[in-house]
């Protein structure tokens, strides 16, 4: 949970006035996460975390809307039987890979639409 708080907080950037910040702000570059890396990087803890304890959480505890749920979803069940097949190590490699396709494929023209629960 504390992880949730912590990935959609740091989209900012904080310091002094004239630091990294500033410098960023005024050459143009957006200084916020990208949706798709929030929701790889959200779904990636996520689905390791269920992977290991072998339960599915409440989608709104861990702070991911119903589409990321999917998308969680479908990671672990791959990451499952790639655990079986080829060992912890490698479906903790399709998690990452699997949340950052799936959810770059979801954000790929911008915002889902369908509700803040799609």
């Amino acid at each position: 949970m504390l992880l949730t708080g912590a990935l959609a907080t740091g989209c900012g950037e904080s310091g002094p006035q004239g630091g990294a910040a500033s410098t960023r702000a005024a050459s143009g570059t957006p200084s916020a996460t990208p949706p798709e890396d929030l929701c790889a990087r959200i779904v990636a803890h996520w689905s390791r975390e269920v992977l290991d304890s072998d339960t599915y959480g409440d989608y709104q505890s861990m702070g991911l809307s119903n589409g990321q749920y999917e998308i969680l979803m479908e990671v672990v069940d791959a990451a499952r039987a790639e655990r079986k097949r080829s060992g912890k190590r490698a479906a903790r490699n399709l998690i990452d890979r699997g949340a950052r396709e799936r959810c770059t494929e979801r954000y790929r023209d911008g915002n889902p639409t369908g509700g803040p629960w799609s």
